[in-house]
């Protein structure tokens, strides 16, 4: 039986998979997008971009894994005011949850989540402590909202390079894309450039190390660029 037209263009075509980090493709989205807690919308913003990687060259998209943990939804009393606050019921929280509950409906995403390490003490927050460095303020000057729970997300990096690992190695892609601005992807990357997978980064725009071109084939972002405020 001879393979029809469009089969013999379906194999021609470079599969590829996009791994984002979820943390940073949020973080970025607030940059680039606008700031915006509508779970409908970002996930429909995150679909696009991810499927306009697909629009310049004869590629198919294998899956997309987005990477991202369970929002923190414990209880903690601040230092500062001794408020208590519930995390679970932030709106940080609810709209991560709702989120993912659309990132689930979407054709050919798969979540990937972590979860969270919970260091269990408070921290002031970086751009404060430089303050207080600077001697611009006094710990005593401090509010509520200079300070923020200490909670790391834990696995991402690892869960990054299994997939990347096994996508390789399984022969199940010809290129990835990662959207991240995180140079913990360099081992992954060289794995996959040794087997001859296409490897493209997406920094939304972020300024990457210029040692880190020699570990990728490609750099492009697709989500619009941050415009400098004057």
């Amino acid at each position: 039986m001879c393979p029809t037209r469009e089969h013999f263009f379906s194999i021609m075509k470079n599969k590829t998979a996009i791994l984002i980090d979820g943390a940073f493709f949020l973080k970025r989205f607030n940059k680039t997008y606008g700031y915006s807690l509508d779970p409908v919308y970002v996930a429909k913003k995150m679909y696009s971009m991810s499927m306009n990687h697909l629009k310049k060259d004869n590629d198919h998209l294998h899956r997309i894994f987005f990477y991202d943990c369970y929002p923190f939804d414990k209880r903690q009393h601040n230092p500062i005011s001794n408020k208590c606050i519930d995390f679970a019921k932030t709106d940080i929280s609810k709209f991560k949850l709702l989120f993912f509950e659309e990132l689930k409906r979407k054709r050919k995403v798969a979540l990937r989540l972590s979860s969270l390490h919970d260091s269990k003490h408070w921290k002031i927050k970086p751009n404060v402590l430089k303050t207080l460095f600077k001697k611009e303020k006094d710990i005593n000057d401090l509010t509520e909202n200079d300070v923020e729970y200490g909670i790391q997300q834990k696995g991402t990096d690892i869960m990054i390079g299994i997939d990347i690992a096994s996508l390789v190695f399984k022969k199940q892609v010809d290129r990835i894309i990662l959207i991240s601005g995180d140079s913990d992807f360099i081992p992954a990357a060289k794995l996959a450039r040794r087997e001859g997978i296409d490897f493209i980064l997406d920094p939304m725009w972020v300024p990457i190390k210029p040692k880190l071109f020699e570990h990728i084939d490609g750099l492009h972002s697709e989500c619009p660029k941050p415009q400098k405020k004057k």
